[in-house]
């Protein structure tokens, strides 16, 4: 899992869309990060599996799963890019994913 700074996902609701991104705000406090964490550990435990926390700096959007270039910053609104060293296109989510799995599959053997 990655570690998320819950801070700096409820960003003060300002300006065009203020409404929408106040009750996303309150939608992320109520989920309960901090339980879904604990929870997340306590059944780890629980089953004898290993929970990996990838750091919150990792650049798993940024970064090609397919060649492992860094790509260029990316405004939250782009859902899609292409890669300006192996040509792959990728869909925002799916390449953050598939690029924090591989990132905790090498912490866990690396451990």
């Amino acid at each position: 899992m990655e570690d998320l700074s819950v801070a700096t996902l409820t960003r003060a609701a300002r300006g065009k869309g203020r409404r929408r991104k106040a009750r996303l705000n309150q939608a992320i406090l109520d989920v309960g990060w901090g339980e879904l964490v604990r929870q997340l550990r306590y059944k780890c435990e629980w089953y004898g599996r290993e929970l990996v926390i990838v750091d919150r700096f990792f650049p798993s959007t940024r970064r090609c799963s397919a060649c492992h270039a860094m790509g260029p910053r990316l405004d939250v609104s782009v859902r899609q890019w292409t890669c300006s060293e192996c040509g792959a296109l990728h869909d925002r989510d799916v390449n953050a994913a598939v690029n924090l799995r591989d990132e905790g599959m090498r912490l866990l053997t690396a451990a």
